[in-house]
C-alpha cells in the first residue's frame, strides 16, 4: 500500500498541534487549515503549509468536505488525519477521503457507521454478550413509546440521543411528569446538533462512574487495549478531569473491561485507535455506553501511564504496519491526571467565558506537560469549544499525583478570561476525589460555586503591579505603550496558499 507522504490536518488548535508534534518526529510533512478566526493561531504557525478555509463557522470551514479534500489535493498530501471532533466521525467524509485516494488515518468507514449509532452499537455489544443498560434496543418512535419503556425500567430514566455525543441531546428524568417535554427537549437538541433527533430510553444509573478503555488494532485483526482512563468528573454530560488508573478497578475488575472492550473492536473489525466507554454502577457491574471512533482528548492519560505516542501508532496502523507489542507486552506505570481547563465561569454554571487572554503563563517542570492551542493576547473564540489547554500530570502514585496537579494549577496563571482552574484545584482538595470516592454527580454533590482561591487574588495584585512597573518605565523612556503590527504581506501570502 502507499506510504504516508504529507499529511493534512483536518482540524485546529491543540490536537492539531499535537499530530504536528508527533509528524515532525516521524519526519512527515504537514498541512493546516484555518478559517478567519484562526488566522494567527499557533497551529498555523507550526505546520509545514496551511491553506485558509473559510469563515469562522465551522460550517463554512472545519466541517466543509469539499475545502478540505480540495486542500488536500492542491498541496499534494495523500493522507488525512481527522484529531476528534469535527469530522472525526463522520463516515461519510472517511469515505470521501478513500475515494479520492486519500489514507484516512482513522478506522474503516463501516465501522465508524456502526458505532456511531447508539442503538447498532448497542446490538453489537449484545451479540458479544456485553451488558448495556436496560432500556430501548432501538431508537423510540414516540411519547407514548417512550413512557411505556420508563414505567418499565423505573426512574430514573436518561434520554439519550441515537447519534453524536458530548452530552448533546441527553436527558435525565426523575418522574413521569417529566417525561414528554424532556423527550421532545432531547430530539430537538440531536436534530440541531446531529441533523438526526432519533432518541432511546435507558435506565439511568445508581452512583454511576465512567470508565473508558483505550484499544489500539492495526489492520491485521491484532487488537489490544492500553487499561482504562476514569472519566467521571463532569459538567453537563462532559468531561472535565480524567485519570488513570482508576481508583476503583482493581485487576479482575480491569481485565473484565479490557476483555470486553476488545471483544467490541473485534466486532465491528475495527482499526486504529479507539475508545470503549463503560458505567459501572455502585455495585461495581459494567454496561456498554458507547465507542468513540477516534482519539479521545483524554489520550495523553494513557500515553503517560504507558509511555506510548498514540498518534504515532495510528500513522503506523494507516501505513500498514502490524502492532509492535501484544497483550502480555503491555503494562502500565505511576498515575496521571489530567484537568481540561476552560474557558468557563464555574460560578455561573460553566458557561462559555470568551474573550482575549491578557495572560497565559502555564505551569512547568518535571511530569507536568500542558497540550494548548491558544497563546498569551489571542482570542478564545466563540465559534468553538473553550478549552484553552489540557494540564496533565505524571508521578509515581495517585497521592503524588494529585499533589504535582494542585502545584501546576496553582502555578497556571490566566487573565482575561474566567478558567475551570479553581474548579479543577477544589477537586484536588476535595477530601472524597482524594479517597477516590466520587462519581459522575460528583458536581451537583460536592462543588459550590463561589468558592475562590486566594491564587486569584495573588494573580489580580501581580498584574496590576506590572502594569504599573510598566507605565512608570515607558513615562520616563517615552516609549509607546502600543506597539504597531506589521504584517508585511503574511496574511495575503498565507491566504494565497
Amino acid at each position: 500500500m502507499d506510504q504516508i507522504k504529507k499529511v493534512l490536518i483536518a482540524n485546529r488548535g491543540e490536537i492539531a498541534l499535537r499530530i504536528i508534534r508527533t509528524c515532525r518526529e516521524k519526519n512527515i510533512p504537514t498541512v493546516a487549515l484555518f478559517s478567519d478566526s484562526d488566522t494567527t493561531s499557533p497551529h498555523v504557525l507550526a505546520a509545514d503549509e496551511s491553506v485558509y478555509i473559510g469563515a469562522s463557522e465551522s460550517s463554512e470551514s472545519y466541517l466543509n468536505t469539499e475545502k478540505i479534500l480540495n486542500a488536500a489535493k492542491s498541496t499534494g498530501s495523500n493522507a488525512i488525519h481527522p484529531g476528534y471532533g469535527f469530522l472525526s466521525e463522520n463516515g461519510e467524509f472517511a469515505n470521501l477521503c478513500k475515494d479520492e485516494g486519500l489514507i484516512f488515518i482513522g478506522p474503516e468507514p463501516d465501522a465508524i457507521h456502526l458505532m456511531g449509532d447508539k442503538t447498532t452499537a448497542r446490538s453489537l455489544a449484545e451479540k458479544v454478550d456485553i451488558p448495556y443498560p436496560p432500556g430501548s434496543k432501538k431508537e423510540v418512535a414516540d411519547v407514548a413509546e417512550g413512557k411505556k419503556i420508563a414505567l418499565s425500567i423505573g426512574f430514573p430514566v436518561l434520554i439519550k440521543a441515537a447519534a453524536g455525543g458530548g452530552g448533546k441531546g441527553m436527558r435525565i428524568i426523575h418522574e413521569i411528569e417529566e417525561f414528554e417535554k424532556s423527550f421532545k427537549a432531547a430530539k430537538s437538541e440531536a436534530k440541531n446538533a446531529f441533523g438526526d433527533d432519533r432518541v432511546f430510553v435507558e435506565k439511568y444509573l445508581e452512583g454511576p462512574r465512567h470508565i473508558e478503555i483505550q484499544i489500539i488494532a492495526d489492520q491485521f485483526g491484532n487488537v489490544v487495549h492500553l487499561f482504562e482512563r476514569e472519566c467521571s468528573i463532569q459538567r453537563r454530560h462532559q468531561k472535565v478531569i480524567e485519570e488513570s488508573p482508576s481508583a476503583l478497578l482493581d485487576t479482575e475488575l480491569r481485565d473484565k473491561l479490557g476483555n470486553a472492550a476488545v471483544e467490541i473492536a473485534k466486532a465491528c473489525n475495527y482499526v486504529g485507535a479507539g475508545t470503549v466507554e463503560f458505567m459501572v454502577d455502585k455495585y461495581r457491574k459494567f454496561y456498554f455506553l458507547e465507542m468513540n471512533t477516534r482519539l479521545q482528548v483524554e489520550h495523553p492519560v494513557t500515553e503517560l501511564i504507558t509511555g506510548l505516542d498514540l498518534v504515532s501508532l495510528q500513522i503506523d496502523i494507516a501505513n500498514g504496519l502490524k502492532l509492535p507489542f501484544t497483550q502480555s507486552d503491555l503494562m502500565f506505570n505511576g498515575h496521571a491526571i489530567e484537568c481540561r481547563i476552560y474557558a468557563e465561569d464555574p460560578d455561573n454554571q460553566f458557561l462559555p467565558s470568551t474573550g482575549t487572554l491578557l495572560r497565559h503563563r502555564i505551569p512547568s517542570g518535571p511530569g507536568v506537560r500542558v497540550d494548548s492551542g491558544i497563546e498569551e493576547g489571542q482570542n478564545v473564540s466563540i465559534y468553538y469549544d473553550p478549552m484553552i489547554s489540557k494540564l496533565c500530570v505524571y508521578a509515581s502514585n495517585r497521592q503524588k499525583a494529585m499533589q504535582k496537579m494542585k502545584r501546576a494549577l496553582q502555578d497556571y496563571d490566566i487573565s482575561g478570561v474566567s478558567t475551570t482552574i479553581p474548579f479543577c484545584l477544589s477537586v484536588m482538595e476535595n477530601k472524597e476525589f482524594q479517597e477516590g470516592n466520587y462519581d459522575t454527580h460528583y458536581v451537583q454533590n460536592h462543588f459550590r460555586p463561589g468558592t475562590k482561591s486566594l491564587k486569584d487574588d495573588k494573580s489580580i495584585i501581580a498584574l496590576v503591579s506590572s502594569l504599573i512597573k510598566y507605565e512608570n518605565r515607558t513615562a520616563h523612556t517615552g516609549q509607546s505603550t502600543v506597539n504597531e503590527h506589521k504584517t508585511d504581506g503574511w496574511w495575503e501570502q498565507r491566504k494565497s496558499v
